[in-house]
């Protein structure tokens, strides 16, 4: 890296860690260290010219335009030049075909480096006290995005085959693993919707590695595999679970009684067709787990037993209390889910290469992780829990103070540290309400105008209308906006 780029690299790690209160005397401050993105750059062989669109800024661009209410590039070129004519700087053009380029250009290992790395630093940095028994709970399980739909992206991420080839979009299975105590994303993998070894059981196979000893993996029933158990206790790795009743029934008549509803099961090694010999070899005849039972009293809940399934076998270290408390932490898995489709609208991606798809992507998860972060720093300095801060109103703060935070007056390290003080402040005040027993509807109360659903591709629908327009001898009148509007 030449000197002139190496200062120009340093200025823009500044302003790209001022944005989300990554400097001064927070804590957490190490999450995104510049020596982390020059490593990011190069692990993923980037280098660029002196041009407006560096590597951070690009960054810097898709991040805004992730976390932004409007997620189109015209609206993310359009805030850029807005900064830089604020600053004094020449406003560049507002085409987004060079910040297109840009993206285009930037590899995925960047993007997934940098996600994955401040996610690492904010999961090690945790407090004592958010941890569960002093050990690292891991969370997973995955769920499915859509994209536009083009013929990259259907040959990448084909659509669901209930549905009617031009019709239907492209559809993408992503699995991610979060950490329990303070929310960010460890990893991530991403697979097409359907087919062999597209599943959500490989994908968490994929994941393990990182997982160590001592650790606790909490996963939902279609993860209750004896595979999955075994291997990860063979590691050192206990794993708390659902029982999958359509794979094993429960029987508390047998095994070692612990107590009530508590007792140890041998489970034999079943016959398994995707794995090599050696693999299967290496796995006992039996191994014991512990299954758990315990009964939710509260209306609204889909079932009035559980039963649960670890590898924490000894009652001292966990009582079947504790463990049901564990497992109704699980629901903090789906609200993370929630908090990316639909707090930052990675339910339905823009980009229209399967490529683009997966940096935009990893671009969300590194918003999440950072806006994570900053929820870390309000709870730490207002003495809280991060799961007891709302990750909306964190997104609504930020996004409030960013304008000021950029503003060429405040410049000086005092003010900013001011209004960082202020934002964290604000942030701690939204905190999410405890309400045990809620019920609420899954319905819809306001109405949504009444059209028919496409049945067919577009290209033939439209042909459709046009001979039906042609056969009722329609006018048409050409519109300001340059469409045809079409009466009678």
């Amino acid at each position: 890296m030449r000197c002139s780029n190496q200062v120009r690299f340093r200025q823009q790690v500044r302003f790209l860690q001022r944005q989300f209160l990554l400097e001064g005397d927070l804590p957490f401050t190490e999450v995104l260290p510049a020596d982390t993105i020059e490593q990011a750059l190069t692990t993923a062989g980037v280098t660029w010219k002196d041009r407006i669109y560096t590597p951070l800024v690009t960054l810097w661009i898709f991040l805004g335009q992730v976390i932004s209410a409007d997620h189109s590039c015209r609206a993310a070129v359009a805030r850029f030049v807005a900064h830089r004519v604020s600053r004094g700087q020449r406003a560049c053009s507002s085409h987004t075909g060079a910040y297109c380029q840009a993206r285009k250009r930037l590899p995925e290992k960047f993007f997934a480096h940098i996600a994955r790395g401040v996610g690492q630093a904010l999961h090690q940095a945790s407090q004592p006290q958010w941890l569960w028994k002093n050990r690292n709970v891991y969370m997973f399980d995955g769920t499915t995005i859509s994209m536009p739909d083009t013929p990259s992206n259907q040959k990448a991420y084909p659509q669901s085959n209930k549905q009617t080839p031009g019709v239907g979009f492209p559809l993408a299975r992503v699995a991610g693993i979060f950490s329990l105590s303070c929310g960010p994303i460890l990893d991530l993998a991403v697979a097409g919707y359907s087919g062999k070894g597209q599943g959500e059981v490989t994908l968490f196979r994929q994941l393990w590695d990182l997982f160590r000893p001592g650790d606790v993996v909490l996963t939902d029933a279609l993860m209750c595999h004896w595979r999955n158990l075994c291997s990860l206790q063979q590691r050192g790795i206990d794993t708390v679970t659902r029982l999958n009743k359509a794979l094993r029934r429960a029987d508390f008549r047998r095994g070692k009684r612990l107590g009530k509803n508590d007792h140890l099961v041998r489970w034999g090694e079943p016959s398994m067709r995707d794995i090599d010999r050696e693999t299967y070899r290496s796995f006992p005849d039996f191994f014991t787990v512990r299954e758990c039972r315990f009964y939710v009293d509260q209306p609204g809940f889909r079932s009035n037993e559980v039963i649960l399934v670890t590898t924490i076998l000894d009652p001292r270290d966990a009582s079947v209390a504790e463990l049901a408390e564990l497992y109704g932490m699980r629901w903090n898995n789906e609200t993370d889910f929630l908090s990316l489709k639909v707090t930052l609208q990675m339910d339905v991606l823009r980009c229209k290469t399967p490529e683009l798809v997966r940096k935009e992507i990893w671009t969300h998860v590194l918003a999440y992780n950072l806006i994570r972060t900053i929820m870390a720093q309000s709870c730490c300095r207002a003495g809280m829990f991060p799961r007891e801060v709302s990750f909306k109103a964190t997104v609504q703060t930020l996004e409030a103070f960013q304008p000021f935070i950029a503003a060429p007056s405040c410049r000086s390290r005092t003010d900013r540290l001011v209004l960082y003080e202020q934002l964290v402040d604000a942030i701690a005040v939204q905190k999410v309400g405890n309400r045990p027993g809620r019920i609420e509807p899954r319905l819809r109360k306001r109405r949504f105008k009444k059209y028919d659903y496409m049945m067919k591709p577009r290209n033939e629908t439209k042909r459709e209308v046009m001979k039906q327009l042609r056969k009722s001898k329609c006018h048409s009148v050409v519109q300001p906006s340059g469409r045809q509007n079409l009466t009678q």
